[in-house]
């Protein structure tokens, strides 16, 4: 499901975040799938439980998955909003690359979208 590499410049949690959203994205995690809990996805991939559970809140703040107590994590909403999501948090870390302002990046959607708010 996860593989962390563990010479990679991109931290251990970024991965598991990357790799998870990837993964709802494509639709290989459909909304309703049970993840395992935090201390057996750590054990499995060899990580920290703090590890994974950073990872777990930035996805849940993402609104990509639910964590429902003792019922567990699962994977939330439809796949059209879990790319629509993965796209733009891929379009901030380009602009933020390109030294783009917040304002300046909001301003290139707008016009992209054929004015303000798309209307």
């Amino acid at each position: 499901m996860i593989r962390i590499e563990s010479g990679s410049a991109e931290p251990p949690f970024d991965q598991v975040k990357r790799q998870l959203t990837e993964q709802i994205a494509a639709g290989e995690l459909a909304a309703g799938t049970r993840l395992p809990t935090v201390r057996a996805l750590a054990d499995q991939l060899g990580l920290a439980p703090n590890t994974v559970a950073k990872a777990y809140r930035e996805l849940e703040a993402a609104g990509l998955i639910d964590t429902r107590g003792r019922a567990g994590t699962f994977v939330s909403g439809d796949g059209a909003a879990a790319s629509a999501r993965k796209a733009a948090a891929e379009y901030v870390r380009r602009t933020r690359e390109l030294g783009l302002s917040p304002a300046e990046a909001l301003a290139l959607v707008e016009r992209s979208l054929g004015g303000a708010g798309g209307r």
